[in-house]
């Protein structure tokens, strides 16, 4: 029989004595996907090695699932076996004589999900079993893992031993018949926290945001902020009106989870996409853009006979895109000079349409990281050369701040249009970004038609500068919503706490030693002066397809002695750095090139080391900010606004990991010269010193 977690469930006896030809119908009648010729063999395969393999246990109270699905992240184990109180999970690769790393790696993965985001597993012991049918040996050393999670480290058997290993490993485990039976276990909760990546892969494929993001507490708020986003829209829509969301969220709550959502949601409905009522995700985070561009390009090639790799990336671009390419085509719709401050469309320049006039054709805009959006000062004089980004444009007196622009360019459409403010708190870390002030500057200016929904937090210290409650107050279209702030973590499945840990040790609270304390048992963070151990944990730390990867800021500089060198920019670089395995030495896990904040913002790893140069130092309570100037040493950083972007790069990099991270910083260079005089100045020990000390004051344990 089946159920909607699995193809087939029965117990052993009721498998057995069923005619291979019945199971072989079942898993085709319950498989929504198209058949192939190879999974029909691998079918056939499986089913006639298990038959004769479980035939020791016929008698015991033992289920046996064909292709178990783990809901959400999109995985499907090829069997299942709940034996004596025990979970065994089997990767079967038919007709297959050797053991490779990356299928190692992949019965792993199940392994991991299970224990960590399905409920019923949490206290089972897991056995990962991987199954190349000709395999001619079988592992004889049956050793749960170090880390003490019930796990045992990956078996590998070929058919004619996998009987063997069974009893080898029930005998291992002293298991017994009459061990805790399982209980409804294949419809256990489950509570997993995918990637960014995979995430996105599960939305692009229709499924909700809800489904892939409910987690440990069960507290986030994700699928109430997309559906009240969803009302606004059609609300706007019903109306013929103009309307403008702010969603704010602690770092790793799930905000650009929730755009992506939106954005999938009104652009396709059903599965069709919907050529009238469509959305666009716009991000000026380069890096995020190009890595989810291409993870979801490469799904998407991967499911599809027909599509080409560049095929794939055009229709993901149709929804996904650059915030700067957005603006770029509203920009060559303008009157070029503008005449009195004033910015009007040319008549010569674009088509007006029906209903959505001289705007572009989607109706609802997601802009993602918000207060990230460009001062005037910023955009008049990147238009005033001409731009960077391919736009050739020049527009000598521009009169908008980004913010400003990116509204007047909704408001061209004559019909309706929603857009959707994602705002992030503590992370501007660029010049030149203007906050969420300039948004409620621009609505209470020539856009006071247009209703604005927003949450109570979005006046928070995190999320803007003062004076914002005083410009709100002095709009009467201005409505709150709790709906609209996401105050649960969902990066960190093991920590909710995370970021409110790293916000007391940036900021000298007193309560940062207490919360790490909370913390600890289930968020490893450690300390070390030592870059090999730093790697060393990294390693040791990580299992499966787990990704692990160093992170520096972008002013940091004297890192070469360690080995360490600074990813290139560049979004290809990027995207190898977070999609290549293992095997590719250009793979975040070669712990070899270092991302910065601009390049892992929005994005994340599952282990991370923290690389602390000397830019930012512990000098007391307070953090002392230094630039280098390329050549032979540090300048103090007096610049205001400077400061905040540099403290706010380590709150980005602290909060990148989802299962721990280990913080490095540095020794420092000792040494003397022949002449008495340091060997290297610019890596003098004091530079780093005060943060070691300050960082293990916190109880920070020290590796």
């Amino acid at each position: 029989m089946a159920n909607n977690r699995s193809l087939y469930i029965a117990s052993f006896r009721e498998f057995i004595s069923t005619d291979p030809k019945a199971v072989l119908g079942s898993l085709h009648d319950n498989f929504h996907g198209e058949s192939l010729t190879t999974t029909n063999e691998a079918w056939k395969g499986e089913i006639s090695i298990m038959q004769e393999v479980l035939r020791p246990w016929v008698d015991e109270n033992a289920q046996i699932l064909f292709e178990y699905d783990i809901p959400r992240l999109g995985k499907r184990i090829d069997v299942v076996l709940l034996l004596r109180g025990m979970i065994f999970c089997l990767e079967f690769k038919v007709g297959q004589k050797q053991m490779l790393q990356q299928d190692i790696e992949q019965v792993l993965d199940y392994a991991l999900d299970l224990k960590n985001f399905h409920k019923f597993s949490h206290d089972r012991k897991i056995v990962p079993i991987l199954v190349p049918t000709e395999y001619e040996s079988s592992t004889t050393a049956f050793n749960p893992s170090v880390y003490d999670d019930g796990i045992y480290n990956p078996l590998t058997s070929g058919a004619s031993g996998l009987q063997q290993t069974i009893c080898n490993v029930l005998e291992h485990a002293n298991a017994k018949v009459n061990a805790k039976p399982f209980e409804s276990w294949d419809i256990s909760p489950y509570t997993p926290t995918p990637t960014i990546v995979e995430a996105a892969r599960t939305l692009y494929e229709h499924h909700s945001v809800e489904d892939i993001t409910r987690h440990e507490a069960d507290k986030a708020s994700t699928d109430k902020t997309i559906q009240y986003i969803l009302e606004v829209i059609e609300q706007t829509r019903q109306k013929g009106s103009k309307s403008i969301c702010f969603v704010t969220g602690v770092p790793g709550a799930g905000k650009t989870l929730v755009g992506l959502d939106v954005a999938i949601k009104q652009t396709y409905r059903n599965g069709v996409k919907d050529e009238e009522n469509g959305a666009v995700y716009l991000s000026g985070n380069g890096p995020l853009v190009a890595v989810l561009t291409e993870a979801l390009a490469r799904d998407n090639y991967k499911k599809s006979k027909e599509k080409k790799l560049t095929e794939s990336r055009r229709e993901v671009r149709s929804f996904l895109q650059m915030i700067h390419r957005y603006r770029d085509n509203m920009l060559a719709k303008i009157k070029n000079p503008v005449e009195n401050g004033i910015l009007e469309i040319d008549p010569s320049k674009a088509i007006k349409q029906d209903e959505a006039g001289y705007g572009e054709v989607e109706h609802v805009a997601i802009f993602d990281e918000a207060q990230r959006s460009w001062t005037h000062k910023r955009l008049a004089d990147y238009l005033k050369r001409g731009g960077t980004y391919g736009n050739k444009l020049k527009v000598p007196n521009f009169p908008m701040s980004e913010a400003e622009f990116l509204i007047w360019s909704l408001d061209q459409r004559e019909d309706w249009s929603v857009i959707i403010c994602l705002v992030g708190g503590g992370q501007e870390i660029n010049t030149g970004e203007a906050g969420i002030i300039e948004w409620i500057k621009a609505l209470n200016g020539q856009f006071q038609h247009w209703d604005v929904f927003i949450s109570r937090n979005l006046t928070a210290p995190e999320y803007a500068e003062g004076g914002l409650q005083e410009l709100l107050e002095l709009n009467p279209r201005v409505r709150y919503c709790d709906n609209l702030h996401l105050a649960v973590s969902m990066r960190s499945y093991r920590a909710e706490k995370l970021s409110a840990f790293v916000h007391s040790l940036l900021s000298f609270n007193n309560d940062a030693a207490e919360i790490y304390r909370e913390i600890q048992d289930r968020y490893p963070i450690v300390l070390t002066r030592d870059m090999d151990a730093a790697r060393q944990w990294l390693r040791e730390k990580a299992r499966g397809s787990e990704q692990t990867g160093v992170l520096v800021t972008k002013v940091a500089a004297r890192f070469k002695p360690l080995a360490v060198n600074i990813l290139a920019q560049g979004d290809e670089n990027a995207v190898h750095w977070f999609l290549e395995d293992k095997t590719d030495i250009r793979s975040s896990n070669y712990l070899e090139d270092a991302a910065t904040e601009i390049q892992v913002q929005g994005l994340e790893l599952d282990f991370a080391c923290v690389l602390w140069d000397a830019d930012m130092r512990c000098d007391g309570n307070r953090w002392s900010f230094h630039k280098f100037n390329g050549r032979d040493k540090w300048i103090p950083e007096n610049n205001v606004d400077n400061q905040k972007y540099m403290l706010n790069a380590y709150r980005v990099l602290l909060t990148r990991a989802r299962q721990g991270i280990v913080i490095c910083v540095p020794y420092g260079n000792d040494k003397l010269g022949h002449d008495g005089f340091p060997e290297d100045p610019t890596r003098l020990p004091e530079f780093y010193n005060g943060t070691y000390n300050y960082l293990k004051s916190l109880g920070i344990k020290c590796i």
